[in-house]
């Protein structure tokens, strides 16, 4: 039954679910901030408990290949190891499952601290179509919204 389903979901099957499973939720999180579908469907641990598990069918698949798990260690030794690695096509998806991952949550982040603070939802949007496409800019960007917002600066929370 694994071969079966290995069989299907390719790398590039897997890229394009992995692609386009997490636009719903993004979708809900841009629209519809405050409903109960996004509470209990994407501020949960729903995203991440399917995100997880795509995540270890890769391993899985990762160590039927044979896959050289300490090779990814040497993208802490420069650029040209970092770029050589990007080249695997077995790394570039874990790495962009990782990536889809840690976005949705910061994401999820965003809209509940902004409910939190009642920042105006039409507010919120870029910093989410942001943190989406590019994480780092799109958190910046809703944390000098929200400091207008709180009216205070605070480096703990």
């Amino acid at each position: 039954m694994i071969e079966q389903i290995s069989d299907f979901f390719s790398m590039e099957m897997i890229y394009l679910w992995l692609n386009l499973g997490v636009l719903p939720f993004w979708l809900i999180l841009i629209i519809f901030p405050q409903s109960n579908i996004c509470r209990y469907f994407v501020i949960s641990i729903f995203p991440y408990f399917v995100l997880g598990s795509v995540y270890v069918y890769l391993l899985y698949l990762l160590y039927n290949f044979d896959y050289n798990f300490l090779d990814n260690f040497k993208l802490y030794l420069g650029m040209g190891e970092l770029s050589e690695l990007f080249n695997d096509n077995f790394f570039l998806i874990t790495f962009w499952t990782h990536f889809l991952a840690i976005n949705l949550f910061c994401g999820s982040w965003i809209v509940k601290d902004s409910q939190k603070l009642l920042i105006n939802k039409f507010l919120v949007i870029l910093p989410l179509v942001i943190t989406y496409f590019i994480g780092v800019l799109g958190i910046f960007l809703y944390w000098v919204i929200r400091i207008f917002y709180a009216k205070r600066i605070s480096l703990i929370e």
